[in-house]
């Protein structure tokens, strides 16, 4: 039997009970109750096909805007719902504390190695893509972002790099997607509490392109986007992409024979495509160039430069809008 010991899942069976039952599942009651106006987990398309999906375990891959809450709140309403609790995907820079393990156990998480040489981060992808062949041939479900890391600017597109390390293996290249059941979610947060760090962190990159976060910096982007103000936050679920697929090759027969970088750019287009209508689109009231002030005077980095971080702040709660309407007129 192959040993996924090295894969690095982080939950421990033996602490789940205690770990879900007298600390985290509270807690995230509480989170929800103390930073968001409402959490809901709501449907486009055939709510039945969903379900139906769901009960044959689902990859759910979703846009990404909070390092840990994103998966937090996903799997607590699975469970609410349909008492499932998929596995989690997640980056090894998310252990830089033990308070944080809390969390990992309570998402069963395994981590997606980063920052490794290229050897390794190959041999890397090619055991993490069979733990997950693995977990989905025993009809577990899964989540992962649809890219290493949030978009910054709220500008969600598939990594194709991601779609490529899921499906290292052997056979046609289509089938290995189908066989992982790929179900797009899309995330919508009213208000990002991490807003103003990421403009802070797109200035820094601008005035120096070799800046690079620190554990520190991810550590307060953690907490920041566990305990800050979210206001409405919507989880939007969508069947399978597989039937898709399936018109797709029925039309167009000749993408079989598509380099591998275009058959992986057809997928995550389907995938962008459903992450993106399901935005929820938000209201935020005439107070919301008062907010976006407000999260400028937040930001303390050398040379501030206003302009670009306003500029900056505006671009990550437009883009979702321009998607969504790109989308509809499509």
């Amino acid at each position: 039997m192959t040993n996924y010991s090295d894969i690095s899942c982080y939950h421990v069976a033996a602490l789940l009970p205690i770990t879900d039952g007298l600390i985290m599942f509270p807690y995230l009651w509480y989170l929800k109750k103390k930073t968001t106006t409402s959490l809901t987990l709501e449907y486009s398309g055939d709510r039945k096909q969903i379900e139906k999906d769901i009960r044959h375990g689902a990859f759910f891959m979703t846009n990404h805007r909070d390092i840990v809450m994103d998966a937090a709140w996903l799997s607590f309403q699975l469970r609410m719902r349909y008492c499932i609790r998929p596995y989690m995907g997640v980056g090894d820079n998310l252990f830089a504390k033990k308070w944080i393990e809390f969390l990992m156990r309570y998402n069963r998480c395994f981590a997606v190695k980063r920052n490794v040489g290229a050897h390794a981060q190959l041999e890397n992808a090619k055991k993490l893509s069979a733990y997950i062949r693995y977990l989905r041939g025993r009809h577990k479900s899964i989540w992962l972002a649809q890219r290493e890391g949030r978009a910054k600017d709220s500008n969600d597109l598939t990594q194709p790099s991601v779609l490529h390390m899921l499906t290292l293996t052997e056979g046609d290249f289509y089938e290995n997607v189908k066989a992982l059941n790929i179900c797009p979610v899309s995330i919508s947060y009213e208000y990002d509490p991490c807003d103003y760090l990421k403009a802070a962190e797109a200035q820094l990159k601008r005035d120096n392109p070799r800046w690079r976060k620190t554990k520190r910096d991810d550590v307060l982007s953690m907490k920041t986007g566990i305990k800050g103000r979210k206001g409405r936050v919507v989880y939007r679920l969508t069947p399978s992409i597989n039937p898709e697929i399936d018109a797709m090759l029925a039309e167009h027969p000749e993408y079989r024979e598509l380099s591998s970088h275009d058959q992986l750019q057809h997928v995550c287009d389907i995938i962008d495509r459903h992450i993106h209508q399901g935005y929820e689109i938000f209201d935020r009231g005439t107070d919301f160039e008062a907010y976006i002030e407000s999260r400028i005077a937040k930001i303390d980095i050398p040379n501030k430069d206003e302009d670009f971080l306003r500029e900056k702040l505006y671009e990550m709660y437009n883009n979702p809008v321009v998607n969504y309407r790109k989308c509809q007129s499509n």
